[in-house]
């Protein structure tokens, strides 16, 4: 629980942080803050998952920890737990933000992110992240960090929601009135469409990874 908290509230105050200070530094270029914004984001990403992962699985995702629950690796329970504390410290992450650039803590975002369009890409850009978790866990696993840092990366730059694909940074990035923010009035579309990506690529990846143990199986 300790490690799901303190990897989403890292998580959530860099994605939120950086953000503030590629504007600051980027003279009003949006595509220069974005590059700064996606660089600092794929970064902090492959350090948490190739440090925590063997602590917790470094899901710091809801939309992950449902793929995993739906495969039964871990359990309804445990998972709902880890949402939880995987929401907790996403918003932690916000305010640390907040607080390191001497912004009010508590804010309300109002950048529109509203439309199908956008709706779709949290689809796409969640299916991508699951897809590409389940891929390199049955093909090669100790790329797993490189692949989450490198979908995230490019989901910044080839989606028209630059990629939340995490419904904990979702509700974080609600509090934040800052370039990484999200309406609150956007939030539920975004959160459905996280999560049916999430259980779309799951099933995708049932059919296409077959586990080790049925592979061998099938062999024989």
């Amino acid at each position: 629980m300790l490690a799901e908290f303190l990897g989403s509230a890292m998580l959530a105050g860099v994605v939120i942080g950086s953000g503030i200070l590629a504007v600051t530094v980027s003279s009003g270029n949006d595509g220069v803050a974005l590059l700064g914004n996606t660089a600092a984001t794929a970064a902090i990403l492959w350090v948490l998952v190739a440090t925590l992962g063997p602590v917790s699985g470094a899901h710091f995702n809801p939309a992950v920890t449902l793929a995993f629950a739906v495969r039964r690796e871990i359990s309804a329970p445990m998972a709902l737990v880890y949402i939880v504390v995987q929401i907790i410290g996403c918003v932690a992450g916000a305010l640390l933000a907040h607080g390191m650039f001497e912004l009010p803590l508590i804010q309300v975002a109002m950048t529109d992110r509203s439309g199908p369009a956008k709706m779709l890409s949290e689809g796409v850009a969640t299916f991508a992240l699951v897809f590409a978790i389940f891929g390199t866990i049955r093909f090669a696993p100790k790329a797993v960090p490189a692949a989450v840092a490198l979908v995230i990366a490019a989901g910044y730059w080839w989606t028209a929601s630059t990629s939340f694909a995490n419904p904990a940074i979702t509700i974080a990035r609600s509090l934040s009135d800052t370039f990484a923010g999200v309406r609150p009035a956007d939030v539920p579309g975004f959160l459905v469409a996280q999560f049916f990506g999430a259980c779309l690529a799951t099933a995708a990846c049932l059919v296409l990874f077959v586990p080790v143990r049925e592979a061998a199986e099938a062999a024989d």
